[in-house]
Formats: C-alpha cells, sequence, structure tokens
C-alpha cells in the first residue's frame, strides 16, 4: 500500500475477530500484531514477556505474589514497585503500540489500541462480533470444552476485555459509539467480512490526502 494505514480490531471472544485481522492483513498486505504485541512490548521495556502475559488485557493484576521480595529487571534486583503494576504494564504496551503504528502499515488486535492511536489520523478502528451460536461453535472447534463450558468461557472472558478497555479507555468495549465501525460476522460470513473491511479500508484511503515529506 502506499499510505500508511493502522487498524484495530476489538472483538468479541469467539468472534472470529482474529481469523478476519490475520485475512485482513493479508489482503492489504501489511502486518499483523495481537498476541505478538506482548513480545514487542517486552523487547522495547526490557522486561519478560511473562509479565505482559499475566496481565494481557485484564483491569486488575495478579503479578504481586511473585514480587514480595524483589524481582530482576536488566540484570539488577531491585524491590516490587508500580513498574509491574497493570497501569505500568500498559504504559510500556501502549509505547510498544505507538512506536509501531509510527513505523508501518498495520493491524492491531485489542490492548486498547484504538484509543492509544486515538489521534492518529493513519488509524481506523472496528470492533468484530457475532452470534451466539456461531461464537460457541468456533469455541468448540479451538478448545476442548463442552458448550455450557464454552458459554462460561465466552462470557468470563468478555467481561475481562471489558473491564480492561473501559478501565484504561473511559469508553464503553462492544459499544458501536467507540469504533469507527462495528460489524457482525454472521451477517457475511469470515471471508465476504473480510473483503467489506478491505474496501471500506481502501475507500477511506482515497478520501484522505496524500502525506508529503
Amino acid at each position: 500500500m502506499d499510505n500508511k494505514i493502522i487498524l484495530t480490531i476489538g472483538r468479541q471472544f469467539g468472534s472470529g475477530g482474529r481469523e478476519v485481522g490475520q485475512k485482513l492483513a493479508k489482503a492489504l498486505g501489511i502486518a499483523y500484531y495481537d498476541k505478538e504485541l506482548m513480545a514487542v512490548a517486552a523487547k522495547e521495556s526490557g522486561l519478560s514477556e511473562e509479565f505482559f502475559e499475566k496481565a494481557d488485557e485484564r483491569a486488575s493484576s495478579g503479578l504481586s505474589y511473585a514480587f514480595t521480595m524483589g524481582y530482576s529487571y536488566m540484570g539488577m534486583f531491585t524491590p516490587y514497585n508500580d513498574i509491574l503494576s497493570n497501569d505500568g504494564l500498559f504504559k510500556f504496551q501502549s509505547d510498544a503500540i505507538r512506536k509501531l503504528a509510527a513505523e508501518q502499515s498495520c493491524i492491531l488486535v485489542g490492548r486498547c489500541a484504538d484509543y492509544i492511536l486515538r489521534d492518529d489520523p493513519d488509524c481506523l478502528s472496528f470492533f468484530i462480533h457475532n452470534n451466539m451460536e456461531n461464537r460457541i461453535q468456533r469455541i468448540l472447534e479451538y478448545q476442548p470444552v463442552t458448550v455450557e463450558q464454552a458459554k462460561e468461557l465466552m462470557a468470563k472472558t468478555d467481561k475481562s476485555r471489558a473491564a480492561y478497555y473501559n478501565y484504561y479507555t473511559n469508553k464503553e468495549w462492544g459499544v458501536a459509539s467507540s469504533y469507527n465501525f462495528s460489524i457482525d460476522v454472521s451477517v457475511l460470513g469470515v471471508d465476504e467480512t473480510v473483503e467489506f473491511m478491505k474496501s471500506f479500508v481502501e475507500r477511506k484511503m482515497e478520501k484522505r490526502p496524500p502525506h508529503f515529506g
């Protein structure tokens, strides 16, 4: 693509948001970051990726138990403090997201990327949702759980993502007004949803002035 474009995707658990994001990135020829964002944040911050994994899209931290005596950071033994709080990790991850967005066209999934990049004129935000039946079926395909367990996992994960998003953005997770475009995958299916989003992105790019410099 000639001009840079940053797409952020929020998604219900089991909605197909990850598959949509991966296929859209391939169709547009741009990079894709989901859990990969944690590896980037770890590299940029000098912290272990494990810290970011434990706090991933969670508003409250479960890390403190491991650091009652201190932790190893950049080869030094330092008392546990706010650097490993969820707020501290969120800042590192936010910095990594901004750095990626400044360097390349890409798709960023979750992690409040739409809010972090809210002032970036190159950014478009999407939210992917799906009907209950399709979501349960997708979960059953990828995880060894029962239907009831799938429903519980779906509710728990969405609740965690919503709490994380609402806490850090002062917006409401999943509400259409929080994003540029909210789309139900069950209407067109994954592949046609990808084509629809691709067309939307390309039309947006045609309407904006070219970048100079």
